[in-house]
Order: C-alpha cells, then structure tokens, then sequence
C-alpha cells in the first residue's frame, strides 16, 4: 500500500465524518448545556431529518439539487418544530427533572422510531446527491526536475463530499457567531449561567428551552441531511450517530462548543484513519478507550470546567 495517498483519502473521508459528526454532537451539546438536559432522542431527530429529505427529494423529483436545498432547508425546520413539540408537551410538564426527562426521551426514541417504521418502512432508501464529480487525489515526489505531482492507485473523492465539509463548517461558524454576538445568543448564555435570575429579568426560559431543544435537534437533522445522499436514509440509523455525538460530547466536554468541535475532528479523524489502515472494529475501541482515559484524567472533558 502506497502510505501517502491512502493517508491523503482518509484524511478527507474523516473530515467528512467529523463535519457529520460536529453538527449533530453541538446539537446535543448546546441541549446540555443550556438545559441541563440528555437527550436520548437526538439520534431519532437524526434518523427523521434524513428520511424527510428522502421524502422531500422524492415528492419535489426532477433536478436532485432542487430537491436537495428544498430538504436541507425544509427538513431541519420540521424536526426542529417536532423537538420544540416534545418540549412543550413532556419536558416542560416534567420540569426537566434529570432523571424523568431520560425515560422521557427514551419513550420519544421508541415512537419516533416505530412510526417512522410504519410510515417509512424498513428498507433503506439513498438520496442522490446534487453533484458527484470524482477529484482525482494527487500526492507529490522530489524528481529530476523539481516537486512532481501524480495520480497513484486512482485513488479519488467526489465533490459532494468535499461540500459537506465546507457547508458543515460554514454553518458551525455561523451557529458560533451566533451565539457570541447576537442578542438571541446572549439570552441562551444568560439562560445558562443562571436560568432563575434570567427569568428574574424578564427572560422567557421555557420558551428559550423550546427553542434550544429545537435548534439542537435541527442541527443534527442538517447532519443527517448532508450525509444522506452518502449513505441511506433507513429507520434504525439514528444509533450510531448518539453513540458518536456522547462520545464527542464527554471527551469534548459537557456544555462546551469548541471541545465539541475538537472532539469530533479528532474522532471522526481516528475513525477514518484507523478504518482504512487497520479495521473499523480497532477504530471504536480505540473511541472506548479515549472515553475511559478522559474520564480517569479529565472528568469534565478536555475543555469542560467544573461545577464544584
């Protein structure tokens, strides 16, 4: 095996992974850390953004990027709605206590999974991509005449996947931005350093709960919608990305959003890397044992801060 291509390649698949990855762990995070709320049911807001831009690219036909912007715009807007419903109708009656909002979101895992199954069906179904050109992938070598470029193995990515990096990033800067430098933004950070002197001043907290919920289920439905057209939309694939977005989110840290975006990149990393070289297998153990090492040396994460 020719190392420095097949390094270059999985650099670029683990890229995709991790931008998957950020967008549906910062949705769990910023659930946390404003709410103080585990969302069991995020992969399940997930698994349902994908099958709506299956629905949506279906219904709307014709030119797949039409159906494409038509979903990544329509499908979030949905689950986010959907995930501010559940709030209004279960959290809030539970007052966010810690341990019934689990069982809470676990019983929404299990109805937003068993419907999605009666109304969807068991079989995948694949989204095609708006573009899908192949990117040759060049390496480099010291020759007779100076730095030479060449195509070994044809070895090569597709454009979609190179735009699922670039939107991912372009849409966590702009969440960052966001949240730093709007009026929306400093209300979620007032919310959560002290919800009971936000409410003393004037500020809706069940109502920036709502919104909060939805917006991190919205972000990971983005998630799901940009990875669709690479994999399938299917009923049971929300467990995974949860898998994923918990690790991310304790090695990153509990609440914190550049932790979450370091965690991702150095999983979805890992995961790439280590699957191309060695085995996917090695690649979640090697995820198991950075959880375990994080929990031992670091608690709150690498860039979490404690509450004592």
């Amino acid at each position: 095996m020719d190392f420095g291509p097949h390094l270059l390649l999985a650099i670029l698949e683990g890229g995709v992974t991790a931008a998957v990855l950020a967008l549906t762990a910062m949705g769990l995070s910023i659930v946390f850390g404003v709410m103080r709320v585990v969302n069991v049911a995020h992969g399940e807001f997930y698994m349902v953004g994908a099958v709506l831009a299956w629905y949506i690219a279906t219904a709307l036909g014709g030119n797949p990027a039409l159906g494409f912007v038509a979903a990544i715009i329509i499908a979030p807007l949905l689950v986010g709605s959907l995930a501010a419903g559940v709030d209004r109708l279960i959290l809030r009656r539970i007052n966010y206590d810690p341990e019934r909002t689990i069982v809470a979101t676990i019983g929404t895992l299990y109805i937003l999974q068993q419907t999605t199954l009666m109304t969807f069906g068991p079989d995948p179904r694949p989204v095609e991509p708006p573009f899908n050109s192949r990117i040759p992938l060049p390496w480099f070598e010291w020759g007779e005449k100076g730095l030479e470029f060449y195509y070994p193995w044809g070895l090569s990515i597709t454009s979609y996947k190179l735009f699922v990096i670039a939107a991912a990033a372009t849409i966590l800067i702009t969440l960052w931005l966001a949240i730093t430098r709007s009026k929306a933004g400093l209300i979620m950070r007032a919310t959560q350093q002290d919800s009971d002197m936000a409410q003393a001043f004037g500020i809706p907290v069940k109502t920036v709960y709502s919104v909060v919920f939805g917006l991190g289920a919205g972000l990971a439905a983005i998630g799901a919608v940009l990875v669709v057209p690479i994999q399938q939309a299917y009923y049971l694939m929300g467990h995974d990305p949860l898998l994923l977005a918990f690790i991310v989110v304790i090695i990153g840290g509990l609440g914190s959003l550049p932790g979450t975006i370091i965690a991702a990149i150095l999983i979805g990393m890992a995961d790439s890397i280590i699957s191309v070289f060695f085995t996917p297998t090695l690649a979640k153990i090697f995820a198991t044992l950075l959880v375990a090492t994080v929990l031992v040396f670091r608690p709150t994460g690498l860039m979490g801060k404690s509450t004592a």
